[in-house]
C-alpha cells in the first residue's frame, strides 16, 4: 500500500483536544458503557461510574499523553486520543476511542489529525507513531488511512483480545 495523503472529510468538522479533567467521568460513561464502542477495545463496558471514575484518576490523569476528544461548538467531550510511549523513545502507540453517536462524521479522522501534530511538536525524540487496528475493524482502519498513516502489514495473533489471538493491521505516521 502506497503512502496514504490525508484527505479532508466531506462536512468539515472541528475538534479540539484538552486533558481530562475528573468532571468528565459522565461524559466517558456515554461510551465507556457501549458494547459497541467496546467490542474492539482491550477493556469490556464498564456498568458504573465510580470504577471508570478510578480508571480516569489513576490512569487518565497521570498518562504523559491522554486527551478528551471535543466536538465544536460547544466543546463536548465525545471520545480520547492517546498516544503511549514504548520502550523505543523514537516511537508510540496511538490510540482513540470515540461515542457511537459520533461514528461516521470525521470527529475521528479530524482527532487523529491533530493527536499527530500536537505529539510531534510536544514529545521530544518521537519520530514514528503507530495505530494497532484489529483486522476486523474496517472503520478504524479508514480512520488511519485518511489521517496520512502508512500501512505497513498485518501482525499476526498479534494480541490476546476477549478470549482469542487477534490480528492486527499495523499503520505508521513518521514526522
Amino acid at each position: 500500500m502506497e503512502e496514504a495523503k490525508p484527505t479532508m472529510p466531506k462536512a468539515s468538522v472541528e475538534v479540539t483536544l484538552r486533558r481530562f479533567e475528573l468532571s468528565d467521568v459522565d461524559a466517558m460513561m456515554a461510551w465507556a458503557s457501549d458494547p459497541e464502542v467496546a467490542a474492539f477495545c482491550r477493556w469490556e463496558p464498564y456498568e458504573s461510574r465510580e470504577p471508570l471514575l478510578a480508571y480516569l484518576r489513576d490512569t487518565v490523569l497521570p498518562h504523559p499523553w491522554f486527551r478528551a476528544i471535543c466536538v465544536v461548538p460547544g466543546g463536548a467531550v465525545v471520545g480520547a486520543v492517546s498516544m503511549a510511549p514504548t520502550a523505543e523513545r523514537c516511537r508510540g502507540e496511538l490510540g482513540y476511542v470515540l461515542a457511537r453517536a459520533h461514528w461516521g462524521k470525521g470527529v475521528a479522522t479530524a482527532a487523529v489529525r491533530r493527536a499527530l501534530r500536537d505529539v510531534f511538536a510536544e514529545v521530544e525524540g518521537l519520530r514514528r507513531v503507530e495505530a494497532l487496528v484489529d483486522v476486523d475493524n474496517p472503520a478504524s482502519q479508514r480512520v488511519v488511512e485518511k489521517a496520512g498513516f502508512r500501512r505497513e502489514g498485518v501482525l499476526r495473533r498479534h494480541y490476546w483480545h476477549k478470549g482469542r489471538a487477534r490480528d492486527m493491521v499495523i499503520a505508521i505516521s513518521c514526522s
